[in-house]
């Protein structure tokens, strides 16, 4: 493929060829046509109210039950399934919390590790960080 005087048109389709193959083109496209729905709109972490505790079975070949939640955010009404992260996190969140969820890091804004549709983490309950709950150097407070 030359890149000479009347090569312009072959140029231009290469690159729209390329371009079909970058993911943050595609999910820019698919937000367009409504495809592909960011429940966070763009943002990097959101508030939400906890409607109920579940347990999320890993997927083939991990067993287990993950400690999740149901969180309903505030600025959409839109419902989402957020981890719990690490051991005994699940027992400083209730129903009716305000909690602060932001996404889990799944590659490429996927699911978590072995959760199918688990893309979030709780990472604040009640503005308190759930990391210093868990330690125990903060105690959470009663709203």
């Amino acid at each position: 493929m030359g890149y000479g005087e009347f090569a312009g048109n072959s140029l231009i389709k290469k690159r729209k060829k390329a371009k079909k193959k970058d993911i943050r083109y595609l999910k820019k496209i698919r937000a367009k046509r409504g495809e592909y729905k960011d429940l966070l709109e763009g943002a990097p972490q959101g508030r939400g109210i906890v409607l109920e505790k579940r347990g999320v079975e890993a997927k083939q070949p991990n067993s287990g039950i993950r400690k999740c939640v149901r969180v309903q955010l505030i600025k959409n009404g839109k419902e989402l399934t957020a981890l719990a992260p690490r051991d005994g996190a699940i027992k400083f969140i209730d129903e009716h919390d305000e909690v602060t969820v932001s996404g889990s890091g799944g590659a490429q804004g996927g699911p978590y590790g072995d959760l199918w549709g688990v893309k979030y983490q709780v990472t604040h309950v009640n503005g308190v960080a759930l990391q210093m709950l868990r330690k125990g150097k903060k105690e959470k407070s009663k709203r």
